[in-house]
């Protein structure tokens, strides 16, 4: 059976004028690791849209492509022309899960959320000559006993961080405005490799430098542990992702930094307490950000904040503030988002009640875009302070600033 696996890539990543480099960063593990179930004569290929021509004069027997919210219309697109050739095309995704009734027209299959068990059993029923219309994942996540992830099919010389890795699935939090909890949800929403396995994962990836793609790499506290003390001697550089509270808790930080964790994405968020309370990030909660930012820089652990503008308590002077204490508190990088209502998710839900949603066009969910009407803003205001802030951010008076304040 010749099967090819699709990522979509974004309009604006096909751009000749602005291909932002970010797209280019990190190969698709997850068709990877779906690609690791077929049978060994099957014939496999991954095509990522963002880093690679994407022919489609060819007439695979299955074609899988992965769909998230800001590529849809184009794998709509691109599942439409492959059915209309005969194939048989499969959709999964966060977008997929979050609107089903929407995919469904596109695809002889579709998968609801993640697809280790859901996927090799699709493959068996294809191969009986029954399979069906819809795969729902709900019992038995696991990790245990997969088959490592498809890696020759990946081009490495085409990503800046090919070393990436994912050792967990899904994350404890269950904060209102993320995409991904919808996506695990009905059934386990946080789970974990084997130690060994993980390490093994690692052991064959070529280099030294190491990207964990997880959403919460400290969210199980035993499993990390375990990991970062696995990983000690290896000489291995790593970067990966972590909540505010897990950061003060304990001694786990201080034993990713022996293992070599040398950056950390840090989900800050907000500022305010109504903010956090109204989006369930209660981990959040009556932290001391600022002894964050101290217990990292400690470290010699590089931050990444990340912080979201458009909830209901920001009003216009939220940018200023929050910019002027990244640069003070001499957080390495920032990543700035617009809070954007994704469907499936409990603000898409309650801004959909309250008659606030603005558009529907998938394109602009990008959280770059306004597409909902703020409480104390304009939505032009949050779109112009959003730009701002990277602006003042990234000026080189706040770099020289921030960099003079570390030395203090």
């Amino acid at each position: 059976m010749k099967v090819k696996f699709i990522l979509p890539a974004l309009t604006e990543a096909k751009s000749p004028f602005w291909r932002p480099i970010k797209y280019s960063l990190f190969p698709p593990l997850g068709l990877a690791t779906l690609a690791a179930f077929l049978a060994p004569d099957d014939e496999a290929e991954l095509v990522d849209d963002h880093v690679e021509l994407l022919t489609t004069d060819d007439k695979p027997d299955l074609v899988v492509i992965q769909v998230y919210i800001t590529n849809a219309y184009r794998a709509y697109a691109l599942a439409d022309h492959y059915r209309a050739k005969g194939c048989r095309v499969a959709l999964g995704g966060l977008h997929v899960t979050s609107l089903p009734e929407e995919a469904a027209p596109h695809a002889d299959t579709i998968f609801l959320g993640p697809g280790e068990k859901t996927f090799p059993q699709f493959l068996r029923d294809l191969r009986d000559g029954c399979p069906k219309p819809r795969y729902a994942s709900t019992q038995g996540r696991t990790l245990h006993g997969l088959p490592p992830v498809r890696r020759d099919l990946i081009k490495r010389d085409r990503y800046l961080v090919p070393n990436s890795i994912v050792v967990t699935r899904g994350c404890p939090q269950h904060c209102d405005f993320c995409y991904k909890d919808a996506f695990f949800s009905g059934g386990r929403s946080f789970y974990a490799q084997r130690i060994d396995e993980a390490l093994a994962e690692i052991e064959r990836l070529p280099g030294r430098h190491l990207y964990f793609l997880d959403d919460h790499l400290l969210g199980d506290r035993r499993f990390a542990a375990g990991l970062f003390e696995g990983m000690r001697g290896m000489g291995r550089l790593f970067q990966g992702a972590a909540t505010v509270d897990s950061i003060l808790r304990g001694d786990l930080i201080e034993q990713a930094a022996e293992a070599g964790l040398r950056s950390l994405f840090v989900g800050f968020e907000t500022f305010s307490p109504r903010n956090l309370a109204d989006s369930n990030k209660k981990q959040n909660l009556a932290r001391d950000y600022a002894a964050v930012a101290r217990r990292l820089n400690d470290l010699g652990i590089m931050i990444n904040g990340s912080f979201v503008f458009g909830m209901d308590d920001d009003d216009a002077d939220v940018f200023d503030r929050t910019v002027d204490w990244g640069v003070r508190q001499g957080i390495t990088t920032a990543t700035f988002h617009i809070q954007t209502p994704y469907p499936g998710t409990r603000l898409h839900q309650q801004l959909s009640t309250q008659g606030r949603i603005l558009t529907h066009n998938w394109d602009l969910y990008d959280t770059r875009h306004t597409v909902y009407r703020p409480a104390k803003l304009t939505p032009e205001q949050l779109k112009q302070g959003y730009e701002r802030a990277y602006r003042q951010f990234y000026s080189w008076r706040n770099i020289l600033e921030a960099v003079m304040d570390l030395r203090v």
